[in-house]
């Protein structure tokens, strides 16, 4: 029984040994073997079933996969004086384990040695260039001038007291992490990517900004404003002019038919009355009577005028 004892002791303890001297390295890892806290051997980066010595020798486990650094916001002037919140991240990796387990040991301090040679970098550009190259990478033309501005006279366009582009946002955040990259070589770490993730006006810049993006708003509208009354103007002229138009061509329409009618008439009463003159001019001589003299008239005239002709006739 105490064999079988010491049997089963022997076995786990070897058990125990074997497992405590065996360590995996999968393919998003990288190990640095230790004893007694210094690094021994080649860091080891493929992956595989590895040994080391148990107790003694230490395991050291490192990312091979991209980390990130998120770096803090911060206020910095620009060549032309004016003031931005710049903030960057940026993506990184660890090359070489054993030196950066040598150097910065940690993620924690790795992060640190980010920000010590980062922000500088990021300082010394943005100060290095004016304001339109930080915030701009082309000189496209603004949303504002898309609008309709830009087809107006040269002279009329409102231009831009910021210049033009040179450099822009995207060369300066190349610029960084070329500045950066071969410093971080001597931790063992690859600065892969820097970008400027946003920027922003300080408040006294900002209220400034906005009151320029207020104005150019308001001289647009003003500019659509005064188009749409000249328009409405030129509708409303065509509207009177062609107004005019028909109305004076239905008076010379209306003129055209009445002549016609009035020249109809006359024809037919002149066919008329041709058959018959003698009966004409006493119908004719009637109307003037009844025209001429009512209740209330009185008339002296001869009985030898031809006027009084047909009264004389009757008794």
């Amino acid at each position: 029984m105490m064999k079988l004892q010491v049997t089963v002791i022997f076995v786990a303890l070897a058990a125990f040994l074997v497992l405590s001297s065996v360590y995996i390295v999968d393919e998003r890892e990288q190990v640095v073997i230790t004893q007694f806290g210094k690094p021994v051997g080649e860091a080891k980066k493929e992956p595989n079933l590895y040994f080391k010595i148990p107790f003694i020798q230490q395991a050291n486990v490192f990312p091979k996969n991209l980390l990130e650094w998120d770096g803090d916001p911060g206020q910095i002037p620009t060549k032309d004086k004016t003031y931005l919140w710049v903030d960057t991240f940026a993506r990184w990796r660890i090359i070489d384990p054993l030196k950066y387990f040598q150097t910065v040991n940690n993620e924690r301090n790795a992060q640190a040695r980010l920000d010590d040679i980062i922000d500088p970098a990021v300082r010394n550009f943005v100060t290095s260039h004016p304001l339109i190259e930080t915030v701009r990478k082309t000189n496209r033309k603004l949303d504002t001038f898309e609008a309709g501005v830009e087809d107006e006279d040269k002279e009329n366009q409102p231009k831009s007291h910021l210049g033009n582009v040179l450099v822009g946002r995207e060369k300066i955040a190349q610029g960084i992490l070329e500045q950066a990259k071969p410093k971080l070589f001597d931790f063992g770490i690859e600065l892969v990517d820097v970008q400027i993730k946003r920027i922003n006006y300080v408040e006294n810049v900002r209220k400034s900004v906005y009151g320029r993006m207020i104005a150019e708003r308001k001289q647009i509208a003003e500019k659509f404003r005064s188009e749409g009354m000249g328009e409405a103007q030129k509708i409303e002229g065509e509207r009177e002019k062609m107004l005019k138009e028909i109305t004076s061509e239905a008076y010379r329409k209306a003129q055209e038919v009445m002549g016609k009618a009035d020249a109809t008439a006359a024809d037919i009463y002149a066919t008329a009355y041709s058959k018959d003159p003698e009966f004409y001019s006493f119908v004719k001589t009637l109307e003037i009577y009844s025209q001429a003299i009512d209740e209330n008239s009185s008339l002296v005239i001869s009985t030898d005028s031809d006027f009084f002709k047909y009264v004389k006739g009757y008794k």
